[in-house]
């Protein structure tokens, strides 16, 4: 058995850039930190907006912070059949090309062009982290999930770097699918 790795299930969220957060709550708005993440120096926001398509709506969708250069929404697939768009899945940044929608937030509206990502699967793991596991930034690795739905995830990514804490980052659709929650572990399987 390989090292025990923390699981993360992420619920859909968006990150914003300084441009939309102005518009969405209005001039100069400072972001309210809810509660910390586990990566270091990200937060969950008391502020939340609404995603919008013609096909369809969530209302209360919450930010996560730090502010991003781009603004940046990242659902499940599921959530992307109620809103009647084709996410990419896609590492996060990684926006060109994706679908767009509109964020309504209590002072404004953003009609967004792109944005919207499904996350691909990722252990996010420290230099340190990385050489015990033999590997480097950008491998892809399979995960083993353990337990009465238990099952291995392939195409998992790799992303290296001092600034992050060991944990493996999987969405509801993926989550409900192996029957595992925040706090759970998986090994990485060769």
């Amino acid at each position: 058995m390989s090292k025990p790795i923390p699981v993360g299930i992420s619920a859909r969220h968006l990150h914003v850039s300084r441009e939309h957060l102005d518009i969405l709550f209005g001039e100069g708005y400072q972001l309210t930190v809810k509660k910390d993440l586990s990566q270091p120096g990200q937060f969950a926001c008391e502020e939340q907006v609404d995603l919008v398509t013609e096909k369809g709506s969530f209302k209360k969708v919450r930010i996560l912070g730090p502010e991003r250069k781009q603004t940046q929404i990242e659902i499940a697939l599921t959530d992307a059949l109620k809103l009647g768009i084709k996410p990419p899945v896609r590492d996060s940044g990684d926006l060109k090309g994706s679908p767009g929608l509109t964020l309504v937030g209590p002072k404004g509206e953003v009609k967004l062009e792109e944005g919207v990502i499904a996350a691909c699967r990722h252990i996010h793991m420290t230099i340190a982290d990385a050489a015990e596991l033999g590997l480097k930034d950008k491998d892809i690795v399979k995960v083993r999930c353990n337990g009465e739905r238990g099952l291995i995830y392939d195409n998992v990514l790799a992303r290296v770097s001092d600034s992050f804490k060991l944990e493996c980052h999987l969405d509801t659709d993926e989550g409900n699918a192996a029957k595992i929650n925040t706090g759970n572990t998986v090994e990485i399987v060769k």
